[in-house]
């Protein structure tokens, strides 16, 4: 298990990573969405894993909702980072994550992202999809 630390530029938002996949041999994914090409994002994401996601100031942080709205795009509202999309699943005890290698400390060690579209995905599928391959996560606030 590689355990991987990062978060956003400031600190507000800070991640540690938990995955069975090497850096190197990770496949990020780069969503072809206006968001996400705005971003230059290369998600990852591990099943097998776990992402802990910390929240030092949560008026600092932006939770952007867009499309669908059944993820919140979690950003930085003092430096700009996008740092991860999360998913609260009311089903489960956690919710799932995708999170973006560059605010990984570790970024560098990731290789390109593979373009990726995920237009006319319903949301229910959307779900499941995230269900199956995003992280399962926390979120933890301060406050």
């Amino acid at each position: 298990m590689h355990a991987l630390e990062g978060g956003c530029h400031c600190g507000n938002i800070a991640v540690t990573y938990r995955t069975t996949v090497a850096p190197e041999d990770a496949r990020p994914r780069a969503c072809q969405c206006t968001f996400c090409r705005k971003h230059a994002t290369r998600a990852v994401s591990d099943p097998a894993g776990s992402l802990e996601i910390r929240v030092v100031d949560p008026a600092a942080m932006s939770r952007y909702r867009f499309g669908t709205g059944s993820a919140d795009f979690l950003v930085c509202r003092t430096c700009g980072v996008y740092v991860a999309a999360f998913m609260a699943d009311p089903d489960d005890a956690h919710g799932y994550a995708t999170l973006m290698a560059n605010a990984l400390d570790a970024h560098a060690r990731y290789p390109a992202a593979e373009p990726t579209s995920y237009a006319g995905e319903q949301v229910h599928a959307k779900r499941e999809r995230r269900r199956r391959v995003w992280t399962p996560a926390v979120l933890r606030q301060a406050g």
